[in-house]
């Protein structure tokens, strides 16, 4: 049976969904952006953590599976332009930057789910000046972790976003087999477009890695130091896998994103909400 546990850690509030008789948990932590902290299969955490970061408030947090929204990557100097005003905003976005509120909770044998909303507000308009409602539905199984999601444009004209998330894979091992259809890869580290020939190695990499031209929306690879092989799904807005690491750090990150770095400046391939819509989709890991 799941239970949920609300602790509080460092001053922030932490909702752990879990069955210990299975092994089974995830944690969250609304007020640091509606942040996965952790998230355990059999015994064995998934997701690397630097609990300093997470505790911080003025640290960006290395580890779990931040929420990327409006926007994944960077823009150049920080910036944008849109209908004829230039806007600032940090990196991936207002939604991890941003407390989340709960809205509801359940569990019962066999799972566990927890809602979080986030709401625009002044803070967020002054980076990104459109009304919105960001609904995520977090569930977890014996196996499993699915993430669905509502961007909602409450705004009167079109509203731009690229969404994406940021999780954090527990590993010592960087150097790879990813399980894709994509064909080629786009390495910016030299800015070239590469042919996926086997492992893809993370290991001296600065800068990340990105699958092109996957046209099924799934990649698996093994985590070796848990003995697990985890498969991603994700909905068809998300066109892009991004592989990044850190050269002294024991993890990988294995993100789906909806466009590439810069794309509210690049302005080709924004997925356009229309006023009053929804854009519902859904990404899942599963564990074996």
């Amino acid at each position: 049976m799941y239970q949920l546990n609300v602790t509080k850690e460092q001053g922030l509030m932490v909702y752990e969904l879990i069955n210990n008789e299975i092994g089974s948990w995830l944690n969250i932590v609304p007020e640091r952006g509606g942040i996965i902290s952790g998230f355990g299969v059999e015994g064995e955490e998934i997701l690397f953590l630097n609990k300093e970061t997470l505790y911080n408030p003025n640290k960006n947090i290395r580890g779990g599976i931040p929420i990327l929204f409006p926007i994944s990557g960077q823009l150049k100097n920080g910036e944008y332009e849109w209908d004829g005003m230039v806007y600032q905003m940090k990196n991936h976005g207002v939604a991890r930057t941003n407390p989340w509120e709960v809205v509801e909770t359940n569990t019962d044998e066999t799972s566990a789910s927890i809602t979080l909303r986030l709401a625009s507000n002044q803070e967020t308009r002054k980076e990104y000046p459109f009304d919105f409602e960001v609904v995520f539905t977090y569930t977890i199984t014996k196996d499993s972790l699915t993430i669905l999601q509502g961007y909602r444009n409450q705004s009167e004209a079109q509203m731009p976003i690229y969404a994406g998330f940021h999780p954090y894979f527990k590993t010592t091992c960087k150097d790879l087999t990813y399980q894709t259809n994509a064909k080629t890869y786009l390495d910016y580290n030299d800015m070239k477009i590469k042919n996926i020939e086997g492992s893809l190695d993370l290991t001296n990499k600065k800068e990340s890695l990105v699958l092109l031209d996957a046209t099924e929306k799934e990649v698996s690879f093994a985590l070796p130091d848990q003995n697990k092989y985890l498969t991603m799904t994700y909905g068809n807005e998300f066109k892009y896998i991004v592989l990044w690491t850190e050269s002294d750090q024991e993890f990988i990150c294995v993100e789906p994103w909806m466009a590439l770095t810069d794309e509210l400046n690049q302005k080709e391939e924004l997925v356009m909400i229309e006023p009053g819509n929804t854009l519902q989709t859904t990404t899942a890991f599963i564990v074996k």
